[in-house]
């Protein structure tokens, strides 16, 4: 089982969409996908509430549960695991990276969350996972995200080349227990979603080789994007 937490200590920055259309992308690859909810607002198991296909598993649990639920899922044959974890928590957030082969965290691409991601990446880097940053509700025009990478960048952190623009699919689609790919299936929100999911596999089965960074393989999931 290979285990994704997704950490920002900023609120809002969209953790649990993030979690939610990666978890969604995954299951519909074929691969057995769950997510662990630690937020205690469970947004995403309430989300799974309102969902109608039974898939992906979502899980609300406590942080101190956490290595007792993942465990719990590797037997029941879990092959991607996404942790969804709670904004001003340290305690949590260093659990989830401890345990997790991959770390992510969504950045929006904004003063607030610039200065915040500082933080994250502080706490995170304490228990050496490998982190990657997602630039997140970018608008759709102006230099702005561009100019937030490259500052994220110089903290020797690696960024995504797929950024998730800020679109009303995202946020529209969770209202009905769907994500983007399935409420617009050829929309761009969709095809962002599904290009960031291919790049995360690329650099997870990358990191999961000693952790060597990113190699041919994630080169040509640039090219392509």
């Amino acid at each position: 089982m290979q285990t994704i937490a997704i950490i920002s200590q900023k609120g809002g920055s969209g953790k649990t969409t993030l979690a939610l259309h990666l978890a969604v992308a995954s299951q519909a690859a074929g691969r057995n996908t769950a997510v662990i909810d630690l937020d205690p607002q469970a947004s995403a198991a309430k989300w799974s509430d309102r969902r109608k296909n039974d898939v992906p598993v979502v899980l609300s649990a406590h942080a101190s549960r956490l290595s007792n639920e993942m465990e719990r899922t590797r037997k029941a044959g879990c092959d991607i695991l996404l942790l969804d974890t709670a904004p001003h928590s340290d305690s949590v957030a260093l659990e989830a990276a401890k345990l997790a082969e991959l770390v992510l965290i969504p950045c929006r691409p904004a003063i607030l969350d610039m200065e915040a991601i500082s933080n994250t990446l502080d706490l995170v880097r304490t228990k050496s996972t490998p982190v990657y940053v997602i630039m997140n509700a970018v608008a759709p025009q102006g230099g702005e995200a561009r100019e937030a990478a490259d500052a994220i960048t110089e903290l020797n952190v690696l960024v995504c080349p797929v950024q998730l623009i800020n679109r009303v699919a995202f946020s529209r689609s969770l209202i009905t227990g769907q994500t983007a790919q399935e409420f617009e299936p050829d929309g761009k929100a969709a095809q962002e979603t599904l290009r960031l999911h291919e790049i995360m596999c690329a650099y997870l089965n990358n990191f999961a080789n000693e952790h060597k960074g990113a190699n041919t393989d994630v080169q040509q999931v640039r090219e392509r994007t």
